[in-house]
């Protein structure tokens, strides 16, 4: 009986070689209404994984995205990657754009790569 009760995913924040974790710290500028979304959100991801749309939606080279619409009629997204049998947040940020910027993306990129090491 013990795979009928859903299985919660571990979800840990990138660290930086410095010993910050840059996914943690950036929601700290935000209104509390919209950190508790994200949050809420990040929560449902370890509860459900692996979720499809609308929820997560995956970006391919094993980064998916984290989709928040906030009240603030604002998105915010966290990238994230599955290692080692945990969610790893890899970088948050607010969405201006229909596209994920490549920027961000690239953020994400390099962080996993370094993760992977």
């Amino acid at each position: 009986m013990a795979g009928d009760s859903p299985q919660k995913i571990p979800l840990i924040f990138f660290r930086t070689v410095a010993g910050s974790e840059p996914v943690r710290e950036w929601p700290r500028g935000l209104p509390t209404v919209e950190r508790h979304a994200i949050g809420k959100d990040l929560l449902r991801a370890q509860w459900r994984w692996p979720v499809g749309m609308p929820l997560c939606r995956p970006l391919g080279n094993g980064i998916w995205e984290v989709r928040t619409d906030l009240a603030t009629k604002r998105t915010a997204r966290v990238l994230l990657t599955v290692y080692r049998e945990h969610l790893v947040a890899l970088h948050g940020f607010i969405k201006k754009t229909r596209k994920t910027p490549d920027e961000d993306l690239a953020v994400a990129r390099k962080r996993k790569k370094e993760l992977e090491q």
